[in-house]
Parts: C-alpha cells; structure tokens; sequence
C-alpha cells in the first residue's frame, strides 16, 4: 500500500509540472501574439501614420531651413517648433505609428497633377490674383501649433488669406497667414480641425486658393 500511495503522489506531481509547463507555454504564445499586434505601423501602412510623418516632416524641414539661413527670430520659431515635433512625435506613439518617422516631401509621393493655367500677373507684378488656385498638387496636414484658426506658409506673406478646401468631404476654412513653414501650406490644429476627415491628419485632395 506504501509503494502504490509513493508512486501515486510521483504521478500527481509529473502531471503538475507538465500543466505548468503548458500553461506557461500558453502564456509566451499570448504574450508574442500581444506584442506583434503592438508593433507600430510605417508611414505607408497607415493614412493617419502617413499625416503624422508628413507634419513632422515638414516641421523638422522649417527647423532645418531656419538653422541654415537665421535671422533675429530663428531662434524663436525654432524653439516654438521643437515643442511641435515633441506633440507629434508624442501623437505618433499614442496613435501605433512609428515615433519619430518623417516624410520630408509632402508632394513626393502624389500623382502628377494636369497643368494649370499660369497665374494672371496683377499690374503690380504680384503672382497671383485673388481667387487664384495656388499650391497645385499639393496636399495638406497639420503644423502642430495652436491658437486660433491660421496658416503658416513658405510662398505666402504673412497676412495672405488662403482658402482651403478637403475635396473628400467638402468641407473648406479660410485663414490667415500668421508665420513661415517648410511647405505651401500647413494649417494649424484648430484649422485643420475644421477640415479634416475623422481620424486622418493628412488631406491628399485640397485646393488652396489665394483670397486676400
């Protein structure tokens, strides 16, 4: 009767370690497959990851431009811009994209765009007239700042009013050029909030027109 309870308490605890066992081994699969659904998404896997590269793009581009030729307020914007590449980078994080991937070209990848009649000459020799569609082809994200509804642009003065519509909803703000950018047009959040498409932190069909 010993021998048979010894080796009954044997089986009881070679059966208990082997459901550990599984049980553990049930735990790292869960445990990888949690993880490889972790893993961020590029730029070209994802719309909303492509708009985030393409704000930060353009952002670290205006640092890069501002470094090269400075002037008495570089220091400024590049310090304002900084704070807006740590927002998106920290936007990329919460969204599952890749934290710190940029698109420095935002037109680069688009399709060629037909030919547009070239903009009337003012008798002033100002390039386009009001009205005037400007920014062919371009697409259209974020800049990352806040405050009121603006634009920030590197063909614009300050004190341009542009018109820009999202083709894909419809929907069109029109604003003010309050700074300079690293691309035609970049909107900032309260901007592109009027504008945008749920979800999405890129436009590929915009027209942008010069009104004022």
């Amino acid at each position: 009767m010993s021998r048979r309870r010894t080796l009954g308490t044997k089986k009881k605890i070679a059966l208990l370690v082997s459901a550990a066992a599984v049980a553990g081994g049930g735990a790292f699969v869960m445990a990888s497959t949690s993880n490889a659904a972790q893993t961020p998404k590029s730029a070209a896997e994802s719309t909303v990851c492509q708009g985030l590269a393409t704000a930060l793009g353009n952002n670290q581009k205006f640092i890069a431009d501002q470094r090269a030729n400075p002037d008495a307020q570089s220091e400024a914007r590049i310090a304002n811009r900084e704070a807006v590449v740590a927002e998106i980078e920290r936007k990329q994080e919460a969204s599952g994209c890749v934290a710190g991937e940029s698109a420095q070209d935002s037109q680069a990848t688009e399709p060629e765009q037909p030919a547009q009649p070239a903009p009337a000459e003012t008798p002033g020799g100002g390039a386009a007239a009001s009205g005037q569609q400007v920014c062919n082809g371009s697409t259209v994200t974020l800049s990352g700042e806040g405050g009121a509804p603006a634009a920030s642009s590197n063909q614009f003065p300050a004190g341009t009013k542009l018109k820009v519509t999202n083709l894909d909803n419809d929907k069109s703000t029109t604003v003010e050029v309050t700074s300079v950018s690293g691309s035609c047009v970049l909107l900032n959040n309260a901007a592109f909030e009027q504008v945008r498409e749920p979800g999405k932190f890129l436009i590929r069909r915009a027209v942008i027109e010069k009104v004022g």
